[in-house]
C-alpha cells in the first residue's frame, strides 16, 4: 500500500480520542465493485473525489465533470450515475465498469459503453 492509500483510510478522530462517539459512517471513498485493472481504477476513483468535493451541492455538475474528464482521458463514451438511493442495470464494456460510495451514503456509476 503507497502513502496515497493510506491517507484515504485515515481517521483524525482516533488521534483526537474521539472515535466511536460520532456516528458518520465511512467519510472515504469505498469502491463497492470495480473490474478495471489497478491503475485506471486510480485514475477513476481520483477523479470521481475530485469532481464529488468541487461539486458536493450539485450531482448533476459533478456527474458532467467525471465524463467530461474520462472520455478525454479513456475516449468516448463514459456514462456516470451519480446520487443516493439507486439500482442499475447496464451493459458495458469489459474492465470499464467502477461503482463506489463517496463521504457515506453518495454513490457514483461509471461505465464505458461505446456500442
Amino acid at each position: 500500500m503507497n502513502n496515497t492509500e493510506i491517507s484515504k483510510f485515515h481517521c483524525p478522530e482516533e488521534e483526537k480520542g474521539t472515535a466511536g462517539k460520532m456516528n458518520l459512517g465511512y467519510t472515504y471513498p469505498m469502491v463497492r465493485y470495480t473490474d478495471m485493472d489497478e491503475n485506471m481504477k486510480r485514475d477513476v476513483v481520483e477523479v470521481c473525489n475530485l469532481a464529488c468535493e468541487k461539486h458536493t451541492a450539485n450531482n448533476e455538475m459533478c456527474a458532467k465533470m467525471i465524463k467530461e474528464v474520462l472520455d478525454k482521458k479513456f475516449g468516448p463514451s463514459w456514462h456516470v450515475v451519480v446520487g443516493e438511493g439507486f439500482g442499475f442495470e447496464i451493459s458495458y464494456e469489459v474492465k470499464k465498469l467502477l461503482y463506489m460510495f463517496f463521504a457515506g451514503s453518495l454513490a457514483v456509476c461509471v461505465w464505458k459503453c461505446s456500442y
